[in-house]
């Protein structure tokens, strides 16, 4: 099983030119502006405030490079992979100019950040499909991105109805063999869903060792 030893901040970008160096395999977190993509990473990491939150939707506005270093399966090797934060989209006072330059950042990401492995959608399990990140979705499989939904504040839906609403949820998002995951960051649940997930990445992977 995937454990997470120590996550560090890298650095901020937006042009291709000012990613951080690096050969390890990464991963990016994308979803609508305040769904939750910088607590999950600081849940995920086991580091408070790695990840800047804010209750200010669409203030991040960067993309924010993690190195984070792991162990598989108990062994006593350590490897690498990187966490990106992308900017959240869909927040309805953002300009249409702020909004192109949101949709270029991330396209040059897309295109040019060679180690990307997957991307980690996050939508909010209490609404419907959403058509932003309807669209997340068709440009990641029009590219031929991995990826992995997942399904925030899976705590505020009754268990009894949580395959039910994931089930509708996954129909409106044009889900098909992609992953669906519920993660409850007050509960702590679904977080061996993502692990598994980016182990499932990583096994094929020659990431760096120490």
């Amino acid at each position: 099983m995937l454990r997470i030893v120590e996550s560090f901040y890298v650095k901020s970008a937006v042009e291709p030119s000012d990613y951080p160096a690096s050969a390890y395999p990464e991963f990016a977190f994308a979803g609508r502006s305040n769904v939750g993509k910088s607590s999950l990473i600081n849940l995920l990491t086991n580091h408070h405030g790695l990840a800047k939150t804010s209750g200010t939707p669409g203030k991040t506005r960067l993309l924010n490079f993690f190195l984070t270093r792991y162990k598989l399966n108990d062994q006593a090797e350590t490897s690498f992979m990187q966490f990106t934060d992308l900017p959240g989209y869909g927040f309805a006072e953002v300009s249409q100019k702020e909004q192109e330059r949101w949709r270029i950042m991330v396209n040059k990401y897309f295109e040019q950040r060679s180690q990307l492995k997957a991307i980690f959608v996050l939508v909010d399990i209490r609404h419907d499909a959403d058509k932003k990140d309807i669209q997340m979705l068709d440009m990641l499989r029009l590219r031929e991105i991995a990826h992995c939904v997942i399904a925030t504040k899976a705590d505020k839906i009754p268990k009894t109805k949580q395959k039910k609403v994931l089930e509708a949820l996954a129909k409106g998002l044009g889900l098909t063999t992609e992953p669906l995951i519920a993660v409850s960051a007050l509960k702590n649940t679904g977080f061996e869903g993502i692990a598994g997930y980016l182990e499932s990445k990583l096994q094929d992977t020659n990431a760096g060792t120490l």
